[in-house]
């Protein structure tokens, strides 16, 4: 876990700014301190006074339950498809490339009314 890929450190901040409301505060604090401050098990530990093993344990069930809930929801990757698509439909306009950024905004209204469906 310490050798952890700031990929997925960076992954799971992303990922807290989704769901961190549905996480406890102690679990919040923890994926904080370990993603965002880039604290070690042991530095965690030290400062709560707990085990490394049990902040290890506590990262390990925070991580799964973020990842199943992204799993489930799909809100951050839903937000990445419409930034990306709203990003792709400014640049197309800034070059006066109207149809495609009519094809863009479709493609994201069914997006989004897809997802409403679902509801």
């Amino acid at each position: 876990m310490e050798h952890e890929s700031m990929e997925k450190k960076v992954e799971l901040a992303w990922l807290m700014a989704f769901y961190g409301g549905l996480l406890t505060d102690k679990q919040r604090q923890v994926l904080s301190m370990h993603c965002e401050e880039d604290l070690s098990l042991g530095e965690i530990a030290q400062e709560l006074g707990t085990s490394r093993q049990g902040v290890h344990d506590l990262i390990r069930r925070t991580s799964d339950k973020l990842f199943e809930l992204e799993e489930k929801l799909s809100l951050a990757s839903r937000f990445r498809i419409m930034q990306n698509g709203l990003l792709a439909c400014r640049k197309a306009l800034v070059e006066k490339n109207s149809s495609l950024a009519l094809d863009t905004l479709d493609q994201l209204i069914r997006l989004n009314q897809e997802d409403e469906h679902g509801l």
